[in-house]
């Protein structure tokens, strides 16, 4: 099994095994999150994957982050995740995010964006909640659509808001650009 289908079959287990702990039956997880109990169904059998937006509606019917669709409960608390083994979540062509924060730091979720030239979040700015969050260019360029305004960010900037406003990231470069997202406290929905 490769290593994506691999994630998606852990991942379709930890939504199985919280919606079990919860007696939530799987038609009453699906009419929550929006979505058809045969896909969620497929989904916990790890036979489909699924886009971050969806991921938030469920761990939020769950009352649980996405974060906590990745975190893995057991080992030490201090554990050092190596580049190869950050949990990565489902994003648009030429962009990759991964899930960096881990338990116990339920207070905040951290991850990192990669996006190839051209690439971006997506087709429309998105929200999910109503947290802080904080965005920073590791590396190369992006154009972060904020609301109505738009600003150019170069390796180093960072810019601060709530994620309750539609944001969107573009990376318009003919390079690479790495970028980090942190998020408090964690957004479920």
């Amino acid at each position: 099994m490769a290593s994506n289908e691999a994630d998606v079959a852990r991942l379709g287990a930890r939504i199985r095994e919280f919606r079990a702990m919860r007696g939530m039956p799987l038609r009453e997880l699906a009419e929550r999150a929006g979505a058809s109990p045969s896909f969620v169904s497929q989904l916990e059998r790890g036979r489909a994957g699924a886009s971050i937006g969806m991921l938030r509606r469920i761990a939020g019917a769950l009352g649980l982050t996405v974060a906590d669709l990745f975190a893995e409960d057991d080992g030490p608390a201090h554990r050092v995740v190596s580049r190869e083994h950050r949990p990565e979540l489902p994003t648009g062509p030429g962009a990759r995010k991964y899930l960096v924060s881990q338990r116990p730091l339920r207070n905040v979720e951290v991850y990192v964006g990669e996006f190839d030239p051209g690439a971006s979040t997506g087709d429309e700015p998105y929200t999910h909640g109503d947290s802080q969050e904080i965005f920073m260019v590791l590396g190369g360029r992006v154009t972060l659509r904020l609301g109505e305004r738009v600003h150019e960010l170069a390796d180093g900037d960072s810019i601060e808001y709530r994620t309750s406003v539609p944001h969107r990231v573009h990376n318009t470069t003919d390079e690479p650009a790495e970028v980090m997202w942190i998020i408090s406290p964690p957004t479920p929905d």
